[in-house]
């Protein structure tokens, strides 16, 4: 054999660095309504070829076409754009805070909007999302108060979980939202543990697990699909693939499988690729995999191609890593601007009747916004009492958690 050489270790690297052209060439781009739905019983190895493409329900031109239109009335993406706008409108306000010095951190969902807020409402009372630190959609969504959002965000006197949780790590179990956790990826096993709890149950309910596209990379995500395949688990494995991890880009967690769903196909798990800033398409996609959940037909992975417009968090500076004007080169557009268009298109609404919207859900999220900061922030106002550390941790409190109380003082 001839002498190969030394071996040369091999690091990925992005497309373009600062200072450079964005460039998403790379991304390929079906036609809209070209992804023909399948049956909710299909058999895994006949649509493979998912896992590589892109399913969209809007065009160019603000139409909804082919198999994956239709689900959904003019009244409720009326209520969809809503959700998404009180998003956009929240996370503005919530960043402003954080530079404030109101709150200790941040993290926005700009330009993701579409993919919670969508997700959402393809669920039934009483399912179980686990999801990562930008998911907030699915509360918004739900109905979820923004001022119990806030009071948590502000870690106040009036935060649900007392202060003990980062900002924007909220949780409520009558909302379907279990507790955020930092240590990315851990949730994904858990929800499959959740759900072939339900299964084993005779439930009725299903779970969704959450995660980024970084964070594929961990073990936990591997091992959830283990479980999930074999014991055909009912809940919908979601992967947003925004671009980015924290700083590196995803070619770093995606390896060589091509794309995220992929990874889904050697477990036998159907895979499906959404465009990710298409309200529509995310419903439609999302309401198929919850309907196989819900008929004993396993889980699916759903991979959501969108974009991360801000930054990572409030801790974050992007243009350290990527060109400052890379999102406004983003092949799929801005998933707000899309739907609107879309109702434009149906007759139903105007760039009048948007701005006014606009103007009318800012006022009512400066006014929860107010409505929270009463109860204090930070720096400033109420705080939860010291004593609540101790509660909540047992059924009963053991004699070492009692001491450590008494000595506290609380």
């Amino acid at each position: 054999m001839a002498d190969a050489g030394m071996l040369r270790f091999h690091v990925p690297e992005p497309e373009v660095r600062p200072g450079g052209t964005p460039d998403f060439s790379d991304v390929t781009i079906p036609k809209a309504g070209s992804v023909p739905r399948p049956e909710i019983d299909v058999d895994p190895r006949t649509i493979r070829d998912l896992a590589f493409s892109i399913i969209r329900v809007l065009n160019r031109a603000g139409e909804a076409v082919g198999p994956w239109a239709g689900l959904l009335s003019d009244e409720e993406l009326l209520e969809g754009l809503r959700h998404m706008v009180t998003l956009r409108s929240f996370d503005a306000r919530m960043q402003m805070a954080q530079r404030q010095g109101k709150t200790s951190f941040y993290m926005q969902h700009l330009g993701e909007e579409a993919v919670s807020c969508a997700f959402r409402k393809a669920l039934a009372p009483g399912d179980m999302n686990f999801p990562t630190y930008r998911q907030a959609g699915l509360l918004i969504a739900d109905g979820y108060p923004m001022v119990t959002m806030m009071n948590q965000i502000y870690s106040n006197e009036a935060d649900p979980l007392k202060g003990r949780q980062l900002p924007i790590m909220y949780s409520s179990k009558e909302h379907g939202f279990f507790s955020i956790s930092g240590n990315l990826a851990t949730q994904y096993i858990q929800a499959v543990g959740w759900a072939m709890a339900s299964a084993i149950s005779n439930d009725q309910k299903i779970a969704a697990a959450w995660i980024g596209d970084g964070s594929t990379a961990e073990s936990d995500f591997h091992s959830a699909l283990v479980f999930a395949s074999t014991y055909k688990a009912p809940v919908v494995l979601n992967v947003v693939n925004n671009q980015w991890a924290i700083s590196t880009f995803q070619g770093i967690a995606r390896g060589g499988s091509g794309t995220f769903a992929a990874r889904g196909l050697g477990f036998g798990i159907p895979s499906l690729r959404v465009d990710g800033n298409d309200y529509l398409a995310v419903h439609a996609v999302a309401k198929w995999a919850a309907e196989r959940a819900r008929n004993n037909l396993g889980p699916t992975l759903v991979e959501y191609v969108t974009y991360r417009v801000g930054a990572h968090s409030s801790s974050d500076d992007p243009s350290a890593y990527r060109p400052k004007a890379e999102s406004d080169a983003w092949p799929l557009g801005d998933p707000i601007v899309r739907l609107k268009n879309h109702l434009i298109q149906r007759g139903v609404w105007s760039d009048e009747r948007h701005a006014q919207a606009e103007a009318e859900i800012l006022d009512t999220v400066i006014s929860a916004q107010r409505e929270a900061e009463r109860h204090g922030t930070l720096h400033a106002g109420g705080k939860p009492s010291a004593r609540d550390m101790f509660e909540g941790v047992y059924a009963e409190m053991p004699p070492h958690l009692r001491r450590q109380r008494q000595q506290a003082g609380v």
